[in-house]
Parts: structure tokens; sequence; C-alpha cells
């Protein structure tokens, strides 16, 4: 190969990496200089700051919060507070996250959670809590499904599921008491590739539905597929 055609060659995937550098940078806010705004009727919740990920907000201004989140190989400003699920009353003038019990859960030691969401079933209220799961060291990703009550402040933990169309889970939202919709934001496993798939803006990421009858892609073809909802008329 002439010296000429590696050289343009060279010039071209130089271009095309620090392009998606570029665009990468710029959607994270890399260069954006944050400029502080006094909002008289936000106050800071004391309790949530290490790793909450997600919350969900019940009909009674009851509130679920996700919280010690930790990612391997990144360093955690709390490595010692382990992961769990906060309960907070929005009602209150003074808002006190306080944790739920995970009751006949195996290991609490290793829960890790990240994206939740909530089923309430309408023939009895029942309150069904939906959690993503990434025990350390391994990460790999598990829902856990557990039954609120709100009496005790407790969670009563029903049942794991993990499936290997569901790998690389962010968030979920609940349809039925055993049913989900879930995101993979990565669809490499290795560190180095998923900061790679990101930052070049690969479009590989997806969306799985689970029911214990059936599991399938739903949509593809997203660029780090991550947060997902459902609005009340269940669309």
């Amino acid at each position: 190969m002439g010296t000429m055609l590696k050289l343009t060659l060279l010039g071209v995937t130089l271009g095309f990496l620090g392009e998606r550098i570029y665009q990468f940078t710029d959607k994270a806010g890399y260069f954006n200089k944050v400029q502080p705004i006094d909002l008289p009727n936000c106050h800071l919740v004391k309790g949530i700051e290490y790793g909450s990920e997600d919350i969900h907000v019940l009909p009674n201004g009851l509130a679920f919060i996700s919280s010690g989140l930790k990612y391997p190989a990144v360093k955690s400003f709390a490595p010692d507070t382990p992961g769990e699920i906060l309960l907070v009353d929005l009602n209150d003038d003074v808002l006190h996250p306080e944790p739920l019990q995970l009751r006949e859960y195996a290991d609490a030691s290793s829960f890790n959670p990240h994206g939740l969401s909530v089923h309430i079933d309408e023939t009895d209220g029942t309150v069904y809590l939906f959690v993503v799961n990434h025990p350390l060291p391994e990460f790999k990703s598990f829902i856990e499904i557990f039954k609120f009550d709100e009496k005790q402040k407790t969670l009563l933990y029903l049942k794991t599921v993990e499936h290997p169309l569901m790998h690389s889970v962010n968030d979920i939202v609940a349809v039925g008491p055993e049913s989900l919709y879930a995101t993979n934001d990565h669809s490499f496993e290795s560190s180095s590739m998923k900061l790679a798939e990101r930052a070049i803006g690969f479009k590989l990421t997806n969306v799985v539905y689970y029911s214990p009858g059936d599991v399938r892609e739903v949509a593809s073809g997203i660029h780090n597929a991550n947060g997902i909802a459902i609005s009340n008329d269940k669309k």
C-alpha cells in the first residue's frame, strides 16, 4: 500500500473519530458552564446524594427512590453505603427519606439498584415494585420484584427475573404483576467497548418486552436506550 494511500486512510480515520468524540462531548455538556439558578421552592433532600438513579411516585404522594448505585472500576463517593430503596412522603413539608427493609431477600449486601417501576393491581390495590439490580462485583442485570407494605414500610421479595435478552438493563416500566418493558443501554459487555459504543454513537441498543411466557425485542436501532415510561392511558 502506497504512502499516500496510508496517509489518506489515517486522515479519514482520525477525522471520523474526532467528529464522533466532539459529538459525544457536546451532547454530554462537557464544554458547557453550569449557571447557578435560585429556585425558592426547591430544597436539598439529604440522604439521597449518592447513586440515586430513579424515582417513582405513587398516586398518594409516596415516592420510591433507588439509591446507592455503584459501577465497577468507577470511584464511588460512598463505597460503604449499601444499595437501598428509599421511601419519601412528598406530602410532608420537610422531606425525610427512609430506607425500606427488604424482607426475605437473600443478599441485601450486594443489592445495587438502578431503574425502577411500579405496578398497582387494580382489583385490590397491591403495589408491586420492580427494581433493576446489578449485584456487585459481576454487575449483571436482574429484575427484582417486591410487594410493598405501606403500614410496615417494608418490601417483601417475591421473585427475580433474568433473561439473555435483558443483558444490560438500565430502566424498566411494569405493565403487569410479572410483565415489563426493559431498555438495554449497551450492546457490548466489556467496559472499553461500552465506552466506544457510546462515544462513536453506534445505534445498537434496544427495548425488550418480558412476561413469563413471552420475551421478545420490540424496538431496536437505538443509541444508548435509557429511560422508559408509560402514560396514564397505558400507551
